[in-house]
């Protein structure tokens, strides 16, 4: 099994704080699938955050940029803590991720709001309401009001200060980011609710007038429904299952997203995917991450919860490399041993057995194993 060759490039920057520890348990899983599945990757690491500004002295090197453009998708664990939160602005662990997203072009963000049945009754909402959740929001991450310009802070005549900030998208922005939308919908239940402010502001109008053009000409089989987003958010409160996929605008979507994230109860449990276009030759540059932060108060103790990391690596393998199969059966390990009552301590429960990140990823392991044999 030795010399079994992989073209599977994937680019591993576990960055500061629990990532390295939970990237730890992905790497045991990229083993297993290596020898127990013949499906294998060419990994390579690098720095990132606040580990590259201690290293390099700056939040992410140019070399290991070129390396993040090089290969088919990028694991990125978390950056920041308190150790780096002086520095300027623009010196930060955070800059760090954002010109990975910015320099591969990232427009897409995929966050799935997923609920296992073991921890249905975590959610803050009745347990009917979440129980069997599965939804998909569609950020676009690349325009819109965190990238318009204008942009500043000016001062008036008078003396008093005005803050400009411009919400802005293009035709070819809003279809590249409905596209990937109506194509995961396709793989899903079929359906896509686009999110906007069409009755107050023009760049929403724009929004619905695209994505019900892309819709038309190019996936007339999709059931396509509006909604207004603050609307959304109450419906995701009131009703959530409604939703299969909901593809928005960056900052309606920042927030969607976190809503729909505590639905799960936690957000150590969720993974995230940001795609770029697809190329001439059909590959698109990714980048997959945890949801959660550094958790620098638990960090280096071992008793992080490894599963969002672990279920981001489920979606590159989706994602960037077409094996749906093997996905399926990292969610489904994860499933069992939530179901047989193990939890690290973001999740505990009463009356479930609290763990370790190893000891998760030990029994994550063991359930592979059965579900492969």
């Amino acid at each position: 099994m030795g010399n079994k060759t992989s073209n599977r490039k994937v680019l591993i920057l576990a960055g500061d704080g629990i990532g390295p520890e939970c990237m730890d348990q992905v790497r045991r899983i990229t083993d297993w699938f290596s020898s127990q599945r013949q499906v294998s990757f060419e990994l390579s690491e690098g720095k990132v955050g606040g580990a590259s500004i201690d290293a390099d002295g700056t939040p992410l090197t140019d070399e290991t940029m070129a390396d993040a453009m090089a290969v088919d998708a990028v694991l990125f664990g978390a950056v920041g803590g308190p150790k780096w939160e002086d520095l300027d602005f623009a010196d930060r662990p955070e800059r760090g991720l954002l010109r990975l997203r910015k320099d591969m072009d990232l427009f897409a963000n995929l966050r799935p709001a997923l609920v296992f049945d073991a921890l249905a009754d975590a959610s803050s909402l009745k347990h009917d309401l979440v129980a069997g959740l599965d939804l998909m929001i569609v950020r676009e991450l690349t325009g819109g009001i965190y990238f318009g310009e204008p942009r500043g802070i000016e001062t008036l005549p008078d003396g008093t200060k005005r803050g400009i900030n411009t919400q802005v998208y293009t035709t070819p922005e809003i279809e590249r980011v409905a596209r990937v939308a109506f194509d995961l919908a396709g793989k899903r239940q079929g359906r896509v609710c686009s999110v906007e402010k069409a009755n107050v502001m023009e760049s929403g109008q724009l929004w619905r007038d695209v994505v019900k053009q892309v819709h038309d000409n190019e996936f007339p089989d999709i059931e396509l429904s509006n909604m207004y987003a603050d609307a959304c958010a109450m419906q995701l409160i009131r009703q959530p299952k409604q939703f299969d996929v909901i593809v928005t605008d960056n900052l309606f979507g920042d927030i969607l997203s976190d809503a729909a994230a505590m639905l799960t109860g936690s957000l150590g449990m969720l993974p995230s995917a940001s795609l770029g276009a697809i190329d001439q030759n059909g590959k698109r540059h990714a980048l997959y991450e945890p949801v959660h932060g550094t958790a620098p108060d638990i960090a280096g103790q071992g008793i992080a919860n490894p599963i969002a990391t672990i279920l981001s690596f489920s979606m590159m393998l989706r994602y960037s490399f077409d094996l749906g199969a093997d996905a399926d059966l990292v969610d489904q390990a994860v499933a069992n041993v939530l179901a047989g009552g193990l939890r690290t301590g973001d999740i505990m429960q009463e009356g479930k057995a609290k763990v370790s990140t190893t000891v998760m990823g030990d029994a994550i392991l063991q359930e592979l194993d059965k579900l492969n044999s």
